[in-house]
């Protein structure tokens, strides 16, 4: 009996060894999935997955070969080929905050990626004693990692708590990176200028502040700052028809909100809001209205807050009937919101994936007439969104 189990035993430990030593599988592999359909307004959709088991992503960028690059909010960045099929995460991407709403959150493509690899990335990023801030760097993407990783903002003071980081990277045609935060759940921040709580700032691609800034010739102020009295801004889009910057921000309850940001206005929160106190139903102590001198009233508004999460414009494709909208995610209603454009004008909206009941975190618009979105769940997934035929 002795000598047989010795047999087994030399038999099974080196297959038991070689079983250890195979490689872990490289990238999850696609499990394709039926695609769905919904009757809207303008026609029928249809709802393609292009990849699942994302943990709580956070934002999607289109790679110009075809592919994605889609952050976890734990603070994983992955590549997604075209074919759904899932990377390891990438190496070399900034240790994150992953508490409350703090992780990885944007990830957008450098104006110049084409030749530079270069791509940005917004977080939250961890500092003394539990304390926490947003911070946005730069690195070159690789074929499995990041390189030349290079902070180019860190929101001071850094602060404790989990909650209102924002956030998110547009870029303007000048030569400009406009980033978006919260004020941290400390309300009052949101109006001094000597923090950068609360505060939408312009930067130069290489970091440093544009001599133009609206305070950059001002004493005792934060002269990144392009505009303040913001919430927590999750939707950040220039319109490519005009240039004009569009933001989208998390108010209290029934005070989601949209502005035009403009240079050095003040945009009340918490001042003016049309939000309440989610624990009371009433206005916040520090809020005084919906209006008051010196302070702007949002340019769109919604009586009750959807959530607002990620933001993109659909145009040059004149032959869609969703050409000239502005697409939202929306968390809290659990759908994409499409608003009609005339200009600048919001004529209508419209609610789309309310059947599919999943919390909205990201938007993308791609050339290839197609809507992208990511759904903040701990099964992540993106999907494809083909827009009705005219």
């Amino acid at each position: 009996m002795r000598r047989l189990a010795r047999s087994l035993l030399c038999l099974t430990l080196p297959l038991a060894l070689n079983a250890c030593a195979q490689p872990a599988q490289p990238a999850a592999q696609p499990q394709a999935q039926a695609a769905r359909t919904e009757t809207t307004k303008t026609g029928t959709l249809r709802i393609e997955t292009v990849a699942s088991g994302l943990e709580h992503p956070w934002s999607v960028a289109l790679l110009p070969a075809g592919g994605f690059l889609v952050s976890e909010r734990p603070g994983r960045l992955r590549r997604i080929d075209a074919n759904g099929t899932i990377s390891p995460p990438i190496a070399g991407a900034p240790p994150v905050f992953a508490q409350g709403q703090g992780g990885l959150l944007d990830v957008v493509l450098d104006p110049d990626f084409a030749a530079n690899r270069r791509i940005w990335l917004s977080y939250a990023e961890p500092g003394d004693n539990g304390s926490a801030g947003t911070a946005v760097a730069t690195a070159i993407l690789g074929d499995a990692a990041l390189s030349d990783l290079h902070v180019v903002y860190r929101q001071l003071p850094k602060l404790d708590g989990g909650m209102h980081f924002g956030s998110r990277i547009a870029f303007d045609a000048n030569g400009h990176v406009f980033i978006s935060q919260g004020e941290r759940n400390h309300k009052a921040m949101a109006q001094d200028l000597e923090v950068l709580q609360g505060k939408l700032v312009r930067l130069n691609l290489d970091g440093t502040q544009p001599t133009d800034n609206p305070f950059a010739a001002g004493p005792g102020v934060r002269k990144a700052i392009w505009s303040y009295g913001h919430r927590n801004m999750q939707g950040l889009a220039v319109d490519p028809r005009s240039g004009r910057l569009w933001e989208s921000e998390h108010g209290p309850r029934g005070g989601d909100e949209i502005n035009l940001p403009e240079a050095g206005k003040n945009y009340g929160w918490p001042t003016i809001s049309d939000g309440m106190d989610y624990a009371t139903g009433r206005p916040y102590p520090e809020t005084k209205g919906r209006e008051r001198p010196g302070m702007e009233r949002p340019y769109h508004a919604w009586p009750k807050s959807p959530g607002l999460s990620g933001m993109a414009f659909y145009t040059g494709h004149t032959r869609s009937p969703w050409n000239d909208s502005l697409f939202l995610g929306a968390l809290a209603d659990r759908c994409l919101i499409r608003l009609q454009l005339d200009g600048d004008r919001i004529v209508s909206e419209e609610r789309l994936l309310v059947d599919l009941g999943k919390r909205i975190r990201d938007v993308r618009t791609g050339s290839d007439g197609n809507v992208y979105v990511l759904t903040d769940e701990q099964d992540g997934q993106l999907l494809r969104i083909v827009p009705p035929a005219r």
